[in-house]
Formats: C-alpha cells, structure tokens, sequence
C-alpha cells in the first residue's frame, strides 16, 4: 500500500462524526467519545482540526458541496422551472434519508449549545437552497411565459419549509419517517394549485 493510498484521516474524523450523529440520536458528541470511536487521542483529532466547531463545519461544507453540486447538473439537465424544483426538492429529501446524522445538523438538533457561527452557517445553507429555488421560478417568466398565483419569493420559501419540516420530522421520528415519504402525492397536490 503506497503513502496515496493511506485513509484520509480528516475525512475518517468527519465520516465517524456523521455516523455518531446518526447512531446517537439526541446525544451531544463529546470530543473524547469521537476520539475513541476513530481510534485517535483528543490530541490527534486537534492535530486535524482546530476544534469541534471545525468538524462540525467541516460536515455542513460537505452537504453544500453535495446538494449544490447536485442542482448545478438539474439546472444544466433541464429547462422546465418545475421540473427544476421537483428534481432539486427529490435531491434534498434523497440526501437527507441517505445522510441521517447530516440531518441532525440541517434540523439545528447535533449544533445546539455549539459555537453560534454553526447555527448561522446552516441559516446560509438555507437562504442559498431558497435564493436557488426564487431564482428557478422567476426565470419561468423568461422561459416559459407563465407565473405562479403567488409571488416567487413566497413559493421558494414554501419549498424550503417544506424541506426543513421533513428533515426535522426525520429527526424527530429517530430516523423512521423517511423525507420521500409520500413526495410524489404532495408534489401533485401542490402542482394541482400552481
């Protein structure tokens, strides 16, 4: 085994924080009982890490680049603005029920009683997801010639509370009330009022 092939330390810390965050539900993860399940001295996980804050934002870095990502190829794939929504709303739910311990974060449960600037971070995750989804619906004007009955701005935020409350609702059932759960139907419903 060449040194390349060595694991990543920093992303062996994080991916056991995140599956911590999943198996614990509720627990607050301390630095001594993460240092153990990676197998590290306290010290060791400073070395990577200037502190826990760090690892927390390393985690919510992680699920930008992954949903952003993710709708950056929506955008390029398809034209239609609700096509667009419906896709970038399946990736967040798909993401959420694939990531369990990344929920804790998204739904404020994991960073409670952390440092602030994790709250205010998660925030901008939001606002971001929902400026994406204000600007898809505002281009529908442009590209399609149709509007909606309500402005864009109370749409977009329609659908990010729609997303917050399914991954807090997973949260809250320890993991068993899937986010996709039920979309397609509510997606059809909510489409019926467009």
């Amino acid at each position: 085994m060449s040194a390349n092939q060595k694991p990543n330390r920093k992303q062996q810390i994080l991916e056991c924080l995140a599956l911590m965050l999943q198996t614990s539900p509720g627990q607050r993860i301390t630095t001594a009982k993460l240092a153990a399940e990676v197998g590290v001295s306290e010290a060791a996980l400073y070395r990577h890490f200037p502190s826990k804050a760090r690892m927390f934002e390393g985690l919510i870095e992680f699920i930008e680049e992954s949903i952003f990502s993710r709708i950056n190829l929506i955008l390029g794939d398809h034209k239609e603005a609700l096509v667009r929504c419906h896709h970038i709303l399946h990736v967040m739910l798909i993401f959420a029920e694939r990531n369990p311990g990344m929920c804790r974060i998204l739904s404020g449960d994991a960073i409670m009683g952390e440092n602030e600037r994790l709250g205010i971070r998660v925030n901008q995750f939001f606002e971001k997801l929902e400026s994406q989804f204000k600007q898809v619906l505002r281009e529908r004007k442009l590209r399609e010639g149709k509007g909606f009955d309500i402005p864009e701005q109370a749409l977009a935020n329609m659908l990010v509370s729609y997303t917050e409350g399914k991954i807090s609702q997973y949260v809250r059932s320890s993991f068993n009330k899937k986010p996709s759960d039920d979309f397609n139907e509510q997606w059809q419903f909510l489409m019926a009022s467009k």
